[in-house]
């Protein structure tokens, strides 16, 4: 059965859930979709070899043209087992599912371009602000193994930030979500529930923002996810319930 469904590679930690948010969009797709896959857990450190030993493309380049390896990957055997497709890129697996696997839509008809400034505007910008809090939080959930992986064998260190500079970065992450709130508040009444970013039809936009909340909720579970549940009147726990059905393995 393993042979014949689709292979999602994740990062291990020591957590008991997942939480890397560009793999946590694929899988949201996966399990709205209903398709059965299997995880392979790849520590940082091995990244590069395991992506190289299965031909997967680059997910990038250097700047002198070295390629670069990340995650998520998907090997798809639908079309062959013997050559099945094996694909890099977020944006990239998320437009392919679409395509081979068209029930349960995550892109409504006539979305894609706007879709996409959304899912721009949620990694570029709306996300940023978290990272200064939860990527050293992140980091402690790595396996010893790939913690040291990032400088070189030797374990990172991260400043730590005093209570007061960790209030000020909380109001920055607060002043995106009551941003992006306004926006998605013009979705309310006749146009949509005021809920998802589409109106009323869950899609690829929603599991880029739901990705971040589970980001969240995963490695700040005690400080982080309690009070951004509660910001701008309970809505982001309303859209984390809209997306939790696709939180579950299909």
């Amino acid at each position: 059965m393993s042979q014949n469904v689709i292979t999602l590679y994740d990062v291990p930690s020591t957590a008991s859930q997942p939480w890397l948010p560009n793999i946590w969009r694929i899988r949201l797709i996966l399990n709205h979709k209903r398709l059965p896959y299997r995880t392979v857990w790849v520590e940082f450190t091995d990244i590069e070899q395991t992506l190289r030993a299965i031909r997967a493309p680059p997910t990038s380049f250097k700047s002198d043209n070295r390629p670069v390896y990340t995650l998520p990957v998907i090997v798809d055997p639908l079309r062959s087992r013997s050559n099945p497709t094996v694909l890099s890129n977020v944006n990239t697996i998320a437009e392919y599912l679409e395509s081979a696997y068209p029930a349960r839509p995550i892109f409504p008809e006539g979305s894609r371009a706007l879709q996409s400034l959304f899912v721009h505007y949620i990694q570029e910008v709306f996300a940023k602000p978290l990272l200064p809090i939860l990527v050293p939080l992140s980091h402690q959930r790595l396996p010893e193994r790939s913690q040291a992986h990032f400088q070189n064998g030797a374990p990172v260190t991260y400043p730590q930030l005093t209570p007061a500079q960790r209030e000020q970065a909380w109001r920055a992450v607060k002043d995106q979500f009551d941003f992006l709130a306004s926006i998605l508040d013009k979705n309310s009444g006749s146009d949509g529930d005021g809920v998802v970013a589409m109106g009323r039809e869950i899609s690829y936009a929603d599991f880029a923002l739901c990705s971040v909340l589970i980001w969240i909720a995963r490695v700040a579970p005690h400080d982080g996810w309690p009070r951004v549940r509660q910001w701008n009147s309970g809505r982001w726990a309303r859209v984390w319930e809209r997306c939790k059905d696709c939180m579950d393995e299909y």
